[in-house]
């Protein structure tokens, strides 16, 4: 089964922006969910609606010690300002390893099978949007998806503040700096 159908991302995962997405995630500051969701918003194609926004889940562990689930926060940001309704239809059935330093294959291995859809969630048929702060191979969004998938959703698409670019990591020549801050991925 396919990953998410769709991804849109604001910007790339560097200067400013990361510095942002780590005071909001890393220092706990909350209050960065509003403007953070403006730039989301501003992400998404204006033609596209969705039926549900569901926030990418952490596992209890985690967001016991963060305290909060930024993506959860984003997702409500994200929700007030298109008149979407907000779900947590999606959980974390396990705690895995930080995906940081991992290559792609890796990642695909240490998040398979660690979502499911909630039984509950009502999914059937509908057009979800999964949020996320940060996509780097997307192989988490994929797993999210596709449990998604499996519960009934008929279509993922997939939004994050930004996307860190593998090749800029290895090759900042590569820049491109007329980004427009959107990316589509039907690959996952």
């Amino acid at each position: 089964m396919r990953g998410f159908d769709a991804a849109y991302s604001f910007g790339f995962y560097e200067d400013e922006l990361r510095k942002l997405i780590h005071l909001f995630k890393y220092g706990r500051v909350q209050t960065l969910s509003g403007p953070l969701g403006r730039l989301l918003v501003r992400a998404l194609p204006r033609e596209q609606s969705f039926d549900v926004i569901v926030p990418m889940p952490l596992h209890w562990r985690k967001r016991w010690q963060r305290g909060f689930n930024q993506a959860e926060l984003l997702a409500r940001e994200v929700g007030g300002r298109t008149h979407t309704p907000v779900a947590n239809a999606l959980r974390r059935v396990r705690n895995t390893a930080s995906q940081a330093g991992l290559t792609s294959a890796k990642r695909r291995e240490n998040v398979s099978g660690s979502f499911r859809a909630r039984k509950r969630a009502a999914l059937d048929g509908r057009s979800v949007l999964l949020i996320d702060d940060v996509m780097t191979t997307g192989a988490t969004a994929a797993s999210c998806a596709r449990a998604l998938k499996r519960g009934g959703a008929r279509q993922v698409t997939l939004l994050t503040l930004a996307r860190a670019d593998r090749r800029l990591m290895m090759n900042p020549l590569l820049h491109d700096s007329n980004f427009s801050g959107r990316s589509e991925d039907a690959q996952s």
